[in-house]
């Protein structure tokens, strides 16, 4: 029985050092594996035991990286396991087939957005025109698919973010707040299209997922078993549905039993 599991990255499976939450004694923090450096210096972790389950994970099932990372972003990651066959990246806009992007596909989400969504110019130009230099410290384009923003949370107005959320909607597109960066993504770019590809081409029976930000929820609704994290944005919003099971877990412990409940569910009986 062909099975995909399709795992977003940041805060799911890979932390920061600002995202780990070891809320134990220093004595008994788990150990910790360095899985991306960006600029000489290392950038994400995970635990040396999630290592270990990822790699058992890849041998037993599809695994599929899924993130809002670029391309460029996602290739610093150096993720123990065999090298996965597929992975998703800027939010469903690139399809990669043993580290190519799929062209057909791409050229396939581009027409989709120009059909259905405001284009990105006038999305940029709004975020350039509204955003405030106090609060505001990167403005970046991503793959030419989609915006955001790097802020100052502490000084970032929740009013503007709402009013930037409605504004959205009414031009096809949608607005999260992941930690210091604001994200601005056409509707129809989305995870979950790129799964429901990728399951179709690798013929799977089964899907399942895991994802903590508000990005991810299409993803969770499309497997057929998904699983959240105690953190993030579906956590902090409550956010539930059926077949999407809540962990308490928070920080690099989340990604740990994730994995375990991912492996646990490849191998149940079927």
């Amino acid at each position: 029985m062909s099975v995909i599991v399709a795992s977003d990255l940041d805060r799911t499976l890979i932390y920061s050092a600002a995202a780990l939450a070891l809320t134990m004694p220093d004595a008994r923090a788990p150990r910790l594996l360095c899985v991306e450096v960006h600029e000489s210096k290392p950038l994400s972790y995970m635990t040396e035991t999630a290592a270990e389950l990822l790699t058992e994970l890849g041998d037993t099932a599809v695994f599929v990286p899924t993130t809002t990372r670029t391309r460029k972003q996602y290739q610093r990651i150096n993720l123990p396991g065999p090298p996965p066959q597929f992975a998703i990246c800027a939010n469903g806009g690139h399809l990669l087939v043993d580290g190519e992007t799929d062209r057909d596909w791409h050229a396939r989400v581009l027409a989709r957005l120009a059909d259905e969504c405001a284009p990105l110019s006038e999305v940029q130009e709004h975020l350039l025109r509204t955003a405030d230099p106090v609060w505001v410290r990167k403005h970046r384009v991503a793959e030419d698919l989609f915006a955001y923003l790097v802020v100052e949370r502490e000084l970032l107005p929740e009013e503007w973010v709402k009013e930037l959320a409605a504004w959205a909607e009414n031009r096809g597109w949608t607005v999260s707040l992941q930690g210091r960066k604001i994200y601005a993504v056409p509707v129809p770019l989305t995870k979950s299209a790129a799964l429901r590809e990728v399951a179709r081409r690798a013929g799977a029976e089964l899907t399942l997922a895991a994802g903590d930000s508000l990005l991810d929820a299409d993803l969770l609704l499309a497997a057929d078993q998904s699983w959240r994290p105690g953190h993030g944005e579906l956590a902090d919003a409550s956010w539930s549905a059926p077949g999407v099971r809540v962990l308490p877990e928070r920080g690099v412990l989340a990604g740990e039993r994730i994995l375990r409940e991912f492996l646990h569910r490849v191998r149940a009986p079927r």
